[in-house]
């Protein structure tokens, strides 16, 4: 598989997503965060959008974001996060294993992505994801092995303070398993405004101690459920 490529494309349909203006309903606003969605067109479920102003310029937001060393120390909806190849300084294959969620309804996940930082005219960066297969790592019997659609984070400078940044977030997400989609739908607004908030608190302990340091990020197999 041509992994580059991938990650090419799949940043570019992300940069698509964040033009469309059209065809969103907002379900949810929160502490300035709002969460809107519409159909995906790669599987039969949701693409939701997350918007939401970050007091810091969207370089460092996005170096913040993208940093895989960084991602577990902040990020409360993850068990693991581990870079499992490198392709290039801005494309990675990366293992992730999710906590579950929804009180113990939703079991953790595993997904393997290929990530990708772009940087585009205007101080703008999208950091893409989607789920791809990799040698050596096969779906086990410890997780549900959960794929992720054309996925990802743009950064850009609020207009009228370029000290800022808005961030867009697109998230479409197959579960797998048995889940009924209305358990899904009812947990997902939430958990992506969780995200965000957890987000923002890492980007604040990282500031006041000048980087968050390597971490590890490896976590033993928890009993099959």
């Amino acid at each position: 598989m041509d992994y580059k490529a991938v990650a090419q494309q799949t940043s570019q349909e992300v940069f698509g997503y964040n033009q469309e203006t059209s065809g969103w309903k907002v379900i949810k606003n929160s502490k300035k965060i709002t969460v809107s969605i519409k159909a995906s067109k790669r599987f039969v479920g949701n693409l939701y959008r997350v918007e939401v102003v970050i007091p810091e310029s969207s370089t460092k937001l996005s170096d913040f974001l993208y940093q895989p060393r960084n991602r577990i120390t902040w990020d409360k909806s993850l068990k693991a996060y581990n870079v499992i190849h490198s392709i290039d300084s801005g494309t990675l294959i990366c293992h992730t294993i999710t906590q579950s969620f929804a009180m113990g309804s939703i079991s953790p996940r595993d997904f393997i992505d290929v990530v990708h930082i772009k940087y585009y005219e205007g101080n703008v960066t999208i950091i893409s994801s989607k789920s791809v297969d990799f040698p050596g790592y096969p779906p086990t019997s410890d997780y549900i092995r959960g794929y992720n659609h054309p996925c990802g984070y743009v950064c850009s400078p609020l207009k009228e303070n370029p000290a800022y940044s808005k961030l867009v977030m697109f998230v479409q997400t197959e579960m797998k398993g048995k889940l009924p989609p209305s358990v899904i739908e009812k947990t997902m607004p939430s958990n992506l405004i969780n995200f965000v908030l957890n987000a923002k608190d890492g980007l604040r302990t990282c500031k006041a101690s000048s980087g968050c340091g390597n971490h590890n990020t490896h976590s033993t197999s928890p009993k099959k459920k």
